[in-house]
């Protein structure tokens, strides 16, 4: 195994690899497919920025002792889609790391320096196998192959890499939010382990009896499994993509509304109270005392405006549009 001192890998590709026991043991493996309930709320919860967001400008609010330095810095951020502008790119950031959050609990990227054009770039790279010892990130890479398209695969060894510390942004889900998931998620995963199995109850035909009766009642079925899906996701208020039931009433879609979007809220704050304490924390091994803050501008919606909106609601002196129009236009 080598040990050393290097730049991390920055994606895991776990059919490369060749896992021994205590490879499984310390790299948390990646879930390849996503199960259904699970992906579809990873994706809403991660989205934490409406359409409108997108589109407008100015949504952020940048407080820095060094304005030039705090360009150089969010100018370089090579993120999915490689926006241009400082807000685009901000918001990307901030979404992408919601996305890493939702899938392992965890994100993190690292400072590269490019000395020719006097730029700092910031790319993110995967959290499987970055753990904390001693104070420093190290990133456990187990035997792979590397693949050559000229001559033979080759085999590498097992590494430690002992990552800079101080060029690596690391990021964390809030405890609250985090136990609230593992809650939430227990019931998913049994949800889409059973979501597909109506088939079995299906009587089988047979040359004796080609049409046979099926006593099973599939309503029931389904009722049940949604509400489980409404008793598990009670505390995130995520409605699991389903608009069309006429059994829930409007009031009821209202409350849920304002309870999911006001959990993405409180991602979004915590996500970039910690972005601005790593980028001042890092920015100090090149400027010293440099600090900066980044904060949701007035545009964009708050916390405080859909508690007044749930109490208003609850005093029926709010109407329902204008609850869905702040949720989903703002």
């Amino acid at each position: 195994m080598k040990i050393f001192r290097a730049e991390p890998l920055r994606r895991y590709h776990f059919h490369d690899f060749r896992l021994a026991w205590i490879d499984r043991f310390l790299v948390k493996m990646e879930r390849e497919k996503p199960d259904f309930n699970r992906r579809m709320f990873d994706e809403d919860f991660g989205s934490l920025f409406s359409l409108t967001n997108r589109r407008s400008g100015n949504i952020f609010d940048i407080v820095s002792n060094d304005e030039e330095f705090s360009q150089n810095l969010l100018g370089n951020i090579k993120t999915r889609y490689s926006p241009h502008s400082v807000d685009e790119t901000i918001r990307e950031l901030v979404e992408e790391i919601a996305q890493s959050l939702n899938w392992s609990g965890c994100a993190f990227f690292f400072l590269q320096d490019d000395d020719l054009r006097e730029k700092i770039h910031m790319t993110s790279f995967s959290p499987y196998g970055v753990f904390r010892l001693f104070g420093t990130h190290v990133q456990w890479v187990p035997k792979r192959l590397k693949r050559h398209w000229d001559r033979d695969d080759e085999e590498l060894s097992r590494e430690l890499r002992i990552l800079d510390s101080t060029k690596v942004m690391s990021f964390e889900m809030p405890r609250s939010i985090k136990r609230m998931l593992s809650t939430q998620n227990r019931t998913l995963a049994i949800l889409d382990k059973h979501e597909f199995r109506e088939a079995n109850f299906h009587s089988q035909a047979t040359h004796e009896n080609p049409n046979p009766t099926n006593h099973f009642d599939f309503r029931v079925w389904r009722d049940t499994q949604e509400r489980a899906l409404y008793r598990a996701t009670r505390k995130t208020g995520w409605n699991g993509r389903k608009y069309d039931s006429t059994r829930r009433s409007d009031f009821f879609d209202c409350h849920r509304l304002i309870r999911f979007r006001r959990n993405q809220l409180l991602l979004r704050d915590e996500i970039l109270n910690q972005l601005s304490g790593e980028l001042s924390r890092v920015g100090k091994s090149y400027k010293d005392e440099f600090s900066i803050e980044i904060s949701g501008a007035k545009e964009l919606p708050s916390v405080a405006k859909l508690n007044e909106l749930e109490v208003r609601l609850a005093r029926e002196e709010v109407g329902f549009k204008e609850i869905i129009d702040y949720c989903y236009k703002h």
